[in-house]
């Protein structure tokens, strides 16, 4: 297995959230397949991720990456971030992050280029990352049915109704988003889209809210510099302390002769709110009105009370 470690020291305003270097420092420490075509490694998903701890200002955050699976496309990266207070010699974990890799060759960036097998210690290794692969690329697949949504404004919307909290940005993307090769980096579309969760949030329920966890996040497409994207965010559902948040990108590629606008990526986004003393707070309920509403409501509920027995049967002590 390929296994490669970063350290930094954590900054105001230089890093960002606990999905460390999803496409900010991990894009640069990916190591791309020893292929004989020059390519260059593109986020293609970031598995769930929950956050179990913050970052304080001052701690040094130490990143390890390690390829632990490989189909004949795409490269399956395990992440794992801990933080160390320098004055205490603490350190505690504050994510385990699991993102999938597709190598696209740098002469065609529209062809994708076979992956080098790894050499697995066990044969349970291989089986088991297997079993990830399918499972990813099937709820991949689920995902393409909802990606002609759009979010359409609503006049003067009722509190606590989705229109009510739906927010939109606009980007225009610039060098700085992007890879050498033009390409947006996955962590900047993650960064653009926590932002629009965090206002959805924060327009329902009016106090300080905080990301407690991100589902999956499916990249479609690839985004290049000089294209618009609109990055849109609803809510879809409440529980009694918790809100997930749909998150939708498209990109719009003006400059061309055939400007056609696609859907870039897509997640869910879970906040929580908190008073000013750092406590969970209840959350005001969604109300959804539309029969659309009504089923993603229903589907977010799903996805909770999943998510919620899959947290219990964890915490169970094992016979």
């Amino acid at each position: 297995m390929n296994r490669i470690t970063y350290t930094v020291a954590k900054k105001p305003r230089q890093f960002w959230g606990c999905i460390s270097g999803a496409g900010g420092p991990q894009a640069r420490l990916t190591r791309p397949p020893s292929l004989q075509e020059r390519c260059v490694a593109a986020l293609a998903r970031v598995e769930r991720t929950d956050f179990l701890s913050p970052l304080c200002i001052g701690e040094v955050v130490h990143a390890s990456a390690e390829i632990t699976y490989t189909s004949k496309h795409s490269v399956e990266v395990q992440v794992n971030v801990t933080s160390e207070n320098i004055l205490t010699g603490v350190t505690k974990l504050t994510n385990k992050a699991t993102l999938w890799y597709v190598p696209l060759s740098l002469e065609d960036v529209d062809r994708v280029l076979e992956v080098p097998p790894v050499v697995y210690s066990r044969q349970e290794q291989e089986q088991e990352g297997r079993k990830r692969y399918e499972a990813q690329k099937l709820e991949r697949m689920e995902t393409k049915w909802r990606n002609g949504d759009i979010v359409q404004p609503v006049l003067n919307p009722e509190p606590n109704t989705v229109s009510y909290s739906q927010s939109s940005l606009i980007h225009l993307v610039g060098p700085s988003d992007c890879t050498l090769h033009g390409f947006v980096h996955g962590g900047v579309t993650m960064k653009l889209m926590d932002d629009v969760a965090g206002i959805v949030a924060t327009r329902h329920c009016k106090t300080n809210v905080v990301t407690a966890s991100v589902d999956a996040i499916n990249f479609h497409d690839k985004i290049k510099k000089g294209f618009i994207i609109t990055i849109s965010g609803r809510m879809t559902f409440t529980s009694n302390k918790s809100m997930e948040i749909e998150v939708l990108v498209d990109a719009n590629p003006v400059l061309t002769n055939t400007p056609k606008r696609y859907r870039a990526a897509s997640a869910f986004f879970t906040y929580v709110s908190l008073s000013q003393e750092g406590r969970s707070l209840p959350v005001p309920q969604l109300v959804p009105e539309t029969e659309d509403e009504k089923k993603r409501f229903e589907e977010g509920k799903g996805r909770y009370l999943q998510m919620k027995a899959k947290r219990q049967g964890k915490a169970e002590p094992q016979p």
